[in-house]
């Protein structure tokens, strides 16, 4: 089974353990679909400043995102990391709860350390297709 690996290094918003585990049920499930059964992934929650400065670092973008995803290998398949307040507020943004945004940015953040992208519309497309049956699959609906 994959092995997941939290860490939250941030204050403003508060990430407790039903959300950890609705996530990790998040990345076991991506995994199988994708058809993983090991592995390692780490999440890390950060601040805004965090995000906008790993951003910048690796990616040129001087600006703050919601998810990034740094692939490894099949053995550590990768890091993600989400800025739990962008998170916060696009789940009042999409009036949908906290949890929804931070389980579809972590099967977004998975799907990238698969290899998926959304550059082009077709692959935007296809990313959006697994997300959603990922997140189906586990009965985390929009409402």
């Amino acid at each position: 089974m994959i092995n997941v690996d939290f860490n939250n290094s941030q204050t403003a918003v508060e990430i407790d353990q039903e959300i950890l585990k609705l996530l990790e049920k998040v990345v076991v499930t991506a995994a199988e679909i994708e058809g993983y059964s090991g592995g390692e992934v780490s999440i890390a929650f950060v601040t805004k400043a965090k995000i906008k400065e790993l951003n910048n670092d690796y990616r040129d973008k001087d600006s703050v995102t919601d998810v990034l995803s740094f692939p490894m290998d099949a053995e550590v398949l990768g890091d993600i990391i989400i800025s739990a307040q962008i998170a916060s507020e696009q789940a009042q943004e999409y009036k949908h709860s906290l949890k929804r945004e931070l389980a579809y940015l972590t099967v977004h953040g998975m799907l990238h350390l698969f290899g998926y992208d959304h550059h082009g519309q077709e692959e935007k497309n296809e990313m959006r297709q697994k997300e959603e049956r990922v997140l189906t699959q586990l009965g985390i609906s929009r409402n």
